[in-house]
């Protein structure tokens, strides 16, 4: 059992790595699906299309936060945050805004996608 700063308990889960990459690779999927439905919204030429992909950003969003709700029973806040916050720019940098929308990434940007990546793997480690 653990304890908090005030000094309720907290029970253990036994953490499976199987589990654990489920969720991480679910909270960067819906992450990136909230972000890329966002900008189509924000482009969308009529009020119904900009409607329909605001409903879809937010309940992708809510998923995201119900993943990292569910990692949290795994891992400390310390690394959850950190770790699915890193994932989320790479995979919106890379997936969403270079591969689905063709936007530019310069080579500062893929410098500071390098350190991220490098960040993550020192929180998680």
């Amino acid at each position: 059992m653990l304890r908090n700063h005030s000094n309720t308990v907290l029970p253990r889960v036994e953490s499976s790595p199987i589990v654990v990459m489920g969720l991480l690779v679910f909270n960067l999927f819906f992450n990136v699906l909230a972000n890329a439905s966002f900008k189509i919204a924000a482009f969308s030429p009529t009020w119904r299309g900009f409607l329909a992909w605001q409903v879809i950003g937010n309940l992708a969003g809510f998923i995201t936060v119900l993943t990292l709700t569910g990692l949290l029973r795994h891992m400390p806040l310390g690394v959850a945050f950190p770790v699915t916050t890193g994932l989320s720019i790479i995979g919106v940098q890379i997936m969403a805004a270079r591969f689905y929308f063709h936007e530019p990434v310069s080579a500062v940007q893929w410098l500071g996608t390098l350190l991220i990546a490098m960040g993550i793997f020192l929180v998680y480690a």
